[in-house]
């Protein structure tokens, strides 16, 4: 997990975002809990061998084949019975269910399944875990072999491919002894809910950039660029080049040399994140590095998280709004561990929805929320129409009050098409109509900028560096 989340308090270390452990006793599964283990069915066929001497034995002796062929299957029989009864109860074994790391979306995880044999044979264990496609294609089956009194484990692969909770279900046994001529079935129930975060090492990956924004803050002290902030940090002695305006003159007079006041970017100011979850963010982007194919909105709340992070550790409260045709997710302004896990917890939570975001209810809540000048990411895109989408005029409202960054996740392949040469009249149009659609939209982000909207168009895969960056830039411009 990121650092702004690596504290002392329990609820806020990493191993807390990991799914709990699961533990349940056996029980049994059917009316009819038991069945022939492979062994017996190889065994009652080889009592159809006595056929064979039967069939070239004269006819008076052929009846003695056939019993005999009769007495091996009853002496397996009767060797299968006992088996079943050195067999133990399925509430003599218990089942976990074990998770080694926290579930993020599209990473590799690994769960265990262990069981403890408190028979008194050893058990040979076939499980099968009831998961769900949305952590792995099949339900995972394991093999296991523990000896009396002990406990063995097998551990299975897993591939998140939805964020939020995912239930996980039951796991079903079927056990053998070393004879492998009964078993029985029993299932363990292990049911729980688990949590698919977003990309959390894409979110320490970016704790560079917070480490990059303090590095120029010192390096403005320095140089005594503008833009630097006005909240007052320290006294020093006066350098050359430093502005007159700095000095302080008491200071000066009680220490015999020329003081200057030290200042740094301000903190303690207000981000709001505000999450278009339309079908427009329901767009699926195919990159070859990502094992499954995730949609624009899973970028968008990979950003969110890092942009998150990194507003936090600088001082600023964070707050987040994403919305569909409602308000899905609302968290208020905050900083710190604990918030930042609230945010984590929502963001996870986050759906796309098939139809068209309510924006005016987005704006008017946020409005409500947040009445001082803060800074407004506003992560969305919008349909290339011939008028101008109303998300435009909203985007334009805010800046009267707020800091407004509008970012528009682009179409990787229209822009491709827009810059290809066509070769045949099929192509022609199609690079026509690309071209018209990304002049549109360039129209409409020139538009937001002459209104005083910072905007960034990029593709999903750069969205997370992009807004850290503009974050930065904002700050050290004081621009908020």
């Amino acid at each position: 997990m990121t650092a702004a989340l690596n504290t002392p308090a329990s609820e806020t270390r990493p191993e807390s975002l990991t799914p709990a452990a699961v533990s349940a006793h056996a029980v049994t599964r059917k009316r009819i809990p038991v069945a022939f283990g492979s062994r017996l069915i190889i065994a009652l066929l080889l009592g159809a061998f006595w056929t064979i001497p039967a069939w070239f034995a004269p006819t008076p002796q052929q009846p003695r084949y056939v019993l005999l062929m009769f007495l091996w299957d009853a002496a397996v029989l009767v060797a299968w019975f006992v088996d079943l009864r050195r067999l133990p109860k399925p509430e003599q074994l218990q089942v976990r269910r074990i998770w080694t790391a926290p579930l993020t979306l599209a990473h590799a995880n690994s769960a265990r399944i262990e069981i403890d044999n408190g028979g008194p044979i050893l058990l040979r264990v076939s499980v099968v875990d009831e998961l769900r496609d949305n952590l792995r294609h099949e339900p995972p089956a394991l093999a296991l072999d523990i000896l009396p009194g002990e406990a063995d484990s097998a551990q299975y692969a897993v591939m998140p491919k939805q964020r939020g909770d995912n239930p996980v279900g039951r796991a079903f046994l079927r056990y053998q002894s070393s004879l492998g001529l009964a078993e029985r079935w029993a299932v363990a129930d292990l049911s729980q809910t688990v949590r698919v975060l977003p990309d959390l090492a894409l979110a320490q990956s970016h704790a560079l950039y917070l480490i990059r924004s303090r590095q120029v803050e010192m390096e403005k002290r320095r140089r005594r660029q503008r833009g630097q902030g006005r909240d007052f940090e320290s006294l020093r002695e006066y350098r050359q080049g430093d502005e007159l305006r700095d000095i302080c003159w008491t200071a000066t007079a009680r220490r015999n040399y020329l003081t200057t006041r030290v200042y740094q970017v301000e903190r303690s100011q207000a981000v709001w994140i505000v999450m278009d979850t339309g079908r427009l963010l329901r767009t699926e982007v195919y990159d070859p590095a990502c094992p499954i194919v995730r949609q624009k909105l899973d970028y968008a709340v990979d950003a969110a998280l890092s942009l998150s992070q990194v507003a936090s550790q600088s001082g600023d409260r964070v707050g987040l709004l994403a919305y569909g045709r409602k308000v899905q997710q609302a968290v208020a302004g905050g900083r710190g561990a604990l918030h930042l896990r609230a945010m984590l917890d929502a963001l996870a939570q986050v759906r796309g929805e098939s139809a068209e975001a309510n924006h005016s209810l987005a704006v008017r809540t946020l409005l409500q929320r947040q009445s001082r000048r803060s800074l407004i990411v506003w992560v969305t895109d919008f349909a290339e129409t011939a008028i101008t989408p109303e998300l435009i005029d909203y985007a334009i409202h805010l800046t009267s009050r707020h800091v407004v960054v509008f970012a528009a996740i682009a179409q990787p392949d229209l822009a491709e098409l827009a810059r290809t040469i066509p070769k045949n009249a099929d192509e022609m149009f199609r690079h026509a109509a690309a071209l018209e659609v990304s002049q549109r939209r360039q129209r409409l982000f020139r538009q937001l900028r002459e209104r005083g909207v910072l905007v960034i168009d990029i593709a999903a895969a750069g969205l997370a560096a992009a807004l850290v960056t503009q974050y930065l830039e904002v700050k050290d411009r004081n621009l908020i």
